[in-house]
C-alpha cells in the first residue's frame, strides 16, 4: 500500500477515536452524546435553544395546546427562542431573542408579559420592542398586539443568558 494512503487512513482513524473518547468522557446532559461538548444547549421549558456562533434560531414542531371550550388563546401560543450570537467588541456575550405568536385559532395576542428577573443589557434595546417594567416583569411590543404568525426579535448583551418565559397575555 501507498505510504500516503496509510498516513491519511491512520489520521482519520485517530481523529474518530479522539472524538469518541471526548464524547464518552464528556457526555452531555441526560446522555446527549456530547452535545454539551459541542456547544449546543436545549431547554424544553419555553423552547430556549442556543448554539455557539449561530445566528439562525430553530424552533421545534409544536402541537396545539389544550384549550378550555371557548378559549381563544393561551400563553402557550407565545413561543420564545433565544440563542447566543457574536459577542460585542468588548467581549460581552450577546443573545438574540425571538418571540413568536403561533396561535392556532388565528388570534392576535397583546399585553405579552414575560418573567425576566432583573433583565438588563449592555446593548440598547428599543423600549417599544422589549422593556423591563419591574423585577420579573418585562413587556413585549409595547403591549400592542402581536399578529398571528408575527415575530418580535431583539438582541441583548450580558454576561449570561436570561431565562425568559411567558407570564400573561391578553387575547385580542
Amino acid at each position: 500500500m501507498n505510504r500516503r494512503f496509510l498516513l491519511v487512513l491512520l489520521s482519520s482513524v485517530s481523529t474518530a477515536v479522539l472524538f469518541l473518547f471526548l464524547v464518552v468522557l464528556f457526555p452531555g446532559e441526560s446522555g446527549s452524546f456530547g452535545l454539551k461538548l459541542m456547544g449546543l444547549r436545549i431547554k424544553q421549558g419555553n423552547n430556549t435553544f442556543s448554539a455557539l456562533h449561530r445566528k439562525l434560531l430553530h424552533g421545534t414542531t409544536m402541537k396545539e395546546p389544550n384549550r378550555l371550550p371557548g378559549e381563544k388563546c393561551t400563553k402557550a401560543d407565545i413561543v420564545i427562542n433565544q440563542g447566543a450570537t457574536r459577542p460585542l467588541p468588548t467581549g460581552i456575550p450577546t443573545y438574540t431573542v425571538e418571540i413568536m405568536n403561533i396561535c392556532f385559532t388565528g388570534c392576535d395576542i397583546s399585553g405579552i408579559h414575560l418573567n425576566c428577573g432583573w433583565f438588563s443589557s449592555a446593548r440598547l434595546i428599543n423600549p417599544k420592542t422589549f422593556r423591563r417594567l419591574h423585577y420579573n416583569d418585562c413587556l413585549v411590543n409595547d403591549g400592542k398586539p402581536l399578529i398571528n404568525g408575527g415575530t418580535v426579535s431583539f438582541q441583548y448583551a450580558n454576561t449570561f443568558l436570561y431565562p425568559l418565559s411567558v407570564s400573561r397575555v391578553i387575547c385580542s
